[in-house]
């Protein structure tokens, strides 16, 4: 019987339908366009209304297990949002309903059928609009105290502290997609000889897609840029390698289209910086489930519920550790 999974990210909500054996079978998506709260649980219980063989739901943000309720920061309203009892009431009898946290389901979703297919410690660094790590060690997901484990935009990586990494950690302001766009605007407010292609941009118009357009094309400003969020992702790589001793990382999420190339020198950073005889351990992927590693996730969380039983459905203890499969 066929699962539900469901990626809900800050801008759209991703659906598709995959069988037992984890072939994608169909996928569409939404925008949220502009809904906020109970409207986007609507959005997302619609979609899920009546389904019998089981639900997987990833979050932008943080699911508390123990209460079935959701912190997502792009989601107005969602500071601790009791979707998993919203979307339990809209499914059929008996079926299970698990939720995790974005990054949880790309790890998931890689090591089941992707870049970390068969790997029992991996890290999947997801670099968008935001960061975070799913981290999965010996075969589980480690997730915190919390539920809070893997949000490494707040990675201390500068020194000294700034007032504007209160909202999104140092690591995140520097790296993520927007945070190359605000690179950007502080270099070209501080330099005033530079006339290449991104000083005749509106400075708020600057994104991370127009900033490596312009690195193709030898643009200084880009160029800076571009190495700057090279040191940071290196850095972070490499504190993640010294920590998890990890077989691989697989770097994914939105600016992980265009920045995959540039792994090598990611790489060549991280040996800098990590422990050397872990470093040498470990491999750097590029997803190759790319925008559907979640979709896989979620798949993969509602699979493994089924097949626990009707007793584990939906309790923490049965999204808390779902088991890396067999190696290939």
């Amino acid at each position: 019987m066929p699962v539900l999974a469901l990626d809900l990210g800050g801008t759209k909500l991703a659906t598709a339908i995959f069988d037992a054996g984890g072939k994608l079978l169909h996928r569409d998506s939404v925008p949220l366009d502009g809904r906020s709260g109970a409207e986007v649980a609507a959005l997302v219980a619609q979609r899920c209304e009546g389904a019998t063989g089981g639900v997987g739901v990833t979050v932008p943000g943080i699911y508390r297990a123990e209460r079935g309720t959701v912190w997502a920061p792009n989601i107005p309203g969602w500071d601790d949002y009791p979707l998993r009892d919203e979307l339990r009431r809209v499914v059929a009898p008996g079926t299970p309903v698990v939720i995790d946290s974005d990054r949880a389901g790309y790890i998931l979703g890689e090591v089941w059928r992707g870049a970390a297919r068969g790997a029992r410690h991996a890290i999947f660094l997801a670099v968008g609009t935001g960061i975070g790590a799913g981290i999965m060690v010996d075969g589980r997901v480690l997730r915190g105290h919390g539920d809070i484990g893997g949000a490494i935009g707040w990675l201390a990586l500068d020194r000294h502290y700034r007032e504007e990494y209160r909202s999104c950690g140092c690591f995140e302001y520097h790296a993520s997609g927007p945070g190359l766009a605000k690179v950007a605007r502080e270099l070209l407010a501080h330099d005033a000889g530079y006339r290449g292609d991104l000083r005749a941009l509106d400075p708020m118009a600057l994104t991370a897609e127009r900033i490596f357009a312009a690195y193709a094309k030898d643009d200084p400003m880009a160029i800076r840029v571009v190495d700057d969020a090279i040191a940071f992702w290196g850095m972070a790589a490499a504190n993640l390698v010294s920590l998890f001793n990890p077989e691989v990382i697989v770097f994914g999420g939105g600016v992980f289209g265009p920045a995959a190339r540039l792994l090598g020198r990611i790489r060549a950073e991280a040996e800098l910086w990590a422990q050397p005889i872990a470093i040498k351990e470990t491999r750097f992927e590029a997803s190759v489930l790319g925008g559907d590693a979640g979709l896989y996730g979620a798949a993969r969380l509602a699979l493994l519920a089924r097949a626990e039983g009707p007793a584990m459905h939906g309790t923490a203890g049965s999204r808390r550790n779902p088991p890396a499969p067999p190696r290939p």
